[in-house]
């Protein structure tokens, strides 16, 4: 049985952390005024993107209920799938946008406001979970279990909230692609 790491080992960690936690959000953005000219837009992604969070979401639940029944390397290796689908899905997204011109969401009303609502939190929250997926990953690796399930308490919901919430903003603006 191999020990458990100290905090100190997740110290390490730290800088990788918070690079990447600020560095994400900035080259989205800074990738967002890019548009690659003269390049067939990459109309056909949006779907895929919005099917890998649906996936994601899946994927969550069922490493949660795997944890739950003690199944712990079913748990990190989806873990770790789930983190993999991520990745694809921001890849994807950042490469749809720098080949087409953003979506205008055409509902009215109620509609509108509810549909902004759920846009904004989506847009907040993956930028919030990105920190506690991997200080909860690190502490995985790092073999700190306790340290571990607590920040996972509060991933798990933010992460599988930014998975669902892709897809219903999908949903909402797809009747408005062009």
């Amino acid at each position: 049985m191999s020990k458990v790491e100290t905090p100190s080992a997740e110290k390490k960690y730290n800088k990788w952390i918070v690079l990447l936690s600020v560095a994400i959000p900035i080259v989205v953005a800074v990738l967002f005024t890019v548009k690659i000219p003269n390049v067939e837009p990459l109309s056909f992604l949006p779907p895929i993107y919005a099917s890998i969070n649906g996936l994601t979401a899946l994927v969550l639940i069922a490493a949660f209920v795997a944890v739950k029944n003690r199944k712990l390397k079913l748990h990190e290796n989806l873990m770790k799938f789930a983190i993999g689908l991520s990745v694809a899905f921001l890849a994807m997204y950042v490469a749809y946008h720098m080949t087409s011109e953003s979506t205008k969401f055409g509902g009215e009303g109620l509609l509108r406001y509810v549909y902004f609502f759920i846009l904004i939190t989506h847009i907040l929250l993956s930028i919030v979970v990105i920190p506690f997926v991997l200080i909860t990953y690190v502490r995985a690796i790092t073999k700190n279990f306790e340290r571990h399930k607590k920040i996972a308490r509060i991933t798990f919901p933010l992460w599988l909230y930014v998975a669902v919430t892709g897809v219903v903003v999908y949903v909402m603006i797809s009747p408005y692609y062009v």
